[in-house]
């Protein structure tokens, strides 16, 4: 065999072992299926009137999947017992409907099963399917829209259930607390609902996000918003719901003993108008006082001197409510007293606070003393507070950036009991005055009093002002950060935010945001605008 033709046969086996690895090479698979899966029949067919049947079975192109059913299908009107879908875990070519309920007369169904349907490989959701069918002869095609949104918080939460519940003979407040409503929908992206495929009639409109999805209002979980006038269906009327966490209504709950001269009152909800008076009899020389627990929902009932009884009798009172409570009493270790600062780090013309265990009788200011980080003596005030005597304040000329300690000798603090503090020794500081940032406020479409705030991403209240009247607001000493600026309504001049509730027919109160946060910088001042919302 000659070299030439060596070569020529070396040159086809060389190149077929090319041709054979760039075959055997990784396919590229070509472009990502996109395409949702496709409905090829409805049985019965969807929008069917003179339903009776108890199975609806939907047929697709491909196999699906469910992605969160449990939370995506809404079914309206709401069926108990709850159908039976399947195949929940598995992949299937239909969905099977079973219909275990025994359905309403004259009535349209739908089922809404968002974006739970999609396709087994990749993922792509049928959008949006609806199934609908009526018990007669019609398909109710009427509908109600609207917007949900937050009415104290920043963010309104998402997926909210719109509820309506009819207005008949049997219809009274209650319902939204044992029945479930006629119709329901749920907010999408942009916080918008519409309830469709409803008939004509009046209904109660209410907004429901709850953490387990049944559709009865549980005040001390859920949110709630309600219109408060009914609706009349047809009707053109985008309507707006406000959701909020009520307050809970003043219930005592319960009284202990605590520690040997001490009776705790629990309770939920405010305790502004709840008092605690003995009936028992006591000594010539007997003294209580009451105060709230900083922690706890408790009213902290103090007396003296100790005297043995087996039980006191105590009449608890708010507004036009009375109870009498029986206490049993046995011994007890005695309340100590603890003192401790509340804040280390002071603002300009902000006083050092001290929080005490027990109640305080008096202080002494001579036994109080304060050496700054020049070794100088600085003369300060030290007052129990007026509104809280488990709080005293001590005030003192600061200056920026300066440290300061604080020194209370034993007879400074006195306790309701006359015990006294042990010797005491404190720290505190203050910044730089260009560490923090000073802004002015001007308010547009303001209804006074109006309460304004800086409000943290986690919702904590880091300044507060009320104002009466027009003009410029300032804020000064400001920690530097992102806040946002809120306003609050203070229809009832109480100064506080005021929730809603449903069985009184009580709005919340209105509240707005600035359409942007505000950011607060070290050693800067500015002036914002903030229009409020009509």
């Amino acid at each position: 065999m000659s070299k030439t033709f060596s070569n020529i046969l070396f040159f086809i086996a060389i190149s077929l072992v090319f041709f054979r690895c760039a075959n055997r090479g990784t396919a590229s698979g070509g472009e990502r299926d996109e395409t949702p899966p496709a409905i090829i029949k409805e049985e019965p067919a969807n929008f069917s009137i003179n339903f009776d049947s108890d199975e609806i079975r939907i047929y697709f192109d491909e196999y699906i999947k469910f992605k969160n059913i449990q939370k995506q299908l809404i079914v309206s009107p709401p069926m108990n017992p709850e159908p039976v879908l399947t195949p929940i875990s598995t992949a299937s070519k239909y969905i099977s409907i079973k219909i275990l309920d025994t359905l309403q007369p004259n009535t349209t169904y739908a089922f809404n099963f968002g974006q739970s349907i999609e396709d087994n490989n990749e993922g792509n959701p049928y959008p949006f399917y609806r199934y609908v069918f009526s018990t007669g002869p019609v398909i109710d095609s009427l509908s109600v829209k609207g917007l949900v949104t937050e009415a104290f918080e920043y963010e309104t939460p998402e997926f909210v259930s719109v509820l309506l519940h009819e207005v008949d003979s049997t219809y009274t407040d209650s319902i939204v607390f044992k029945k479930k409503p006629k119709y329901i929908s749920v907010t999408d992206s942009l916080s918008q609902f519409s309830i469709e495929n409803i008939k004509a009639g009046t209904y109660l409109l209410t907004a429901l996000k709850e953490e387990n999805t049944n559709y009865i209002y549980q005040p001390k979980d859920d949110k709630f918003g309600f219109r408060s006038q009914f609706i009349t269906v047809p009707s053109d009327t985008a309507y707006v719901l406000r959701l909020f966490n009520q307050d809970p209504e003043f219930k005592f709950s319960r009284a202990r003993q605590l520690a040997e001269n001490r009776i705790g009152f629990a309770y939920e909800g405010s305790p502004d108008s709840l008092s605690v008076n003995i009936l028992s009899e006591v000594p010539e020389e007997f003294g209580s006082i009451t105060t709230k627990a900083f922690e706890t929902d408790t009213l902290n009932y103090w007396m003296r001197p100790k005297f043995d009884s087996d039980s006191l009798l105590f009449q608890v009172s708010y507004l036009s409510q009375k109870d009498t409570v029986s206490v049993r009493m046995k011994t007890m270790d005695k309340d100590s007293l603890i003192i401790n600062s509340v804040n280390t780090s002071l603002k300009p013309d902000t006083a050092f606070q001290l929080r005490s265990t027990i109640p305080l009788l008096s202080v002494d200011n001579s036994k109080a003393s304060i050496i700054d980080k020049d070794s100088l003596a600085v003369k300060g005030q030290l007052s129990i507070d007026e509104l809280r005597p488990t709080l005293a304040n001590f005030k003192f000329d600061l200056k920026e950036n300066n440290t300061y300690d604080v020194l209370f000798l034993p007879g400074a603090f006195i306790d309701f009991y006359g015990a006294k503090n042990d010797t005491l020794r404190l720290n505190a500081r203050t910044k730089l005055l260009t560490d923090y940032g000073n802004i002015r406020v001007v308010l547009r479409n303001a209804k006074y009093p109006i309460i304004v705030q800086f409000v943290t991403s986690n919702g904590e209240v880091k300044e507060e002002q009320i104002v009466k009247g027009p003009g410029p607001i300032d804020f000064k000493n400001i920690d530097p950060g992102i806040y946002f600026l809120r306003a609050i309504f203070d229809t009832n001049e109480n100064g506080k935010y005021d929730s809603g509730n449903f069985l009184k027919k009580i709005q919340p109160e209105r509240v707005s945001y600035a359409e942007e946060p505000v950011e607060v910088r070290a050693n800067w001042e500015e002036i914002t605008e903030f229009i409020l919302e009509d």
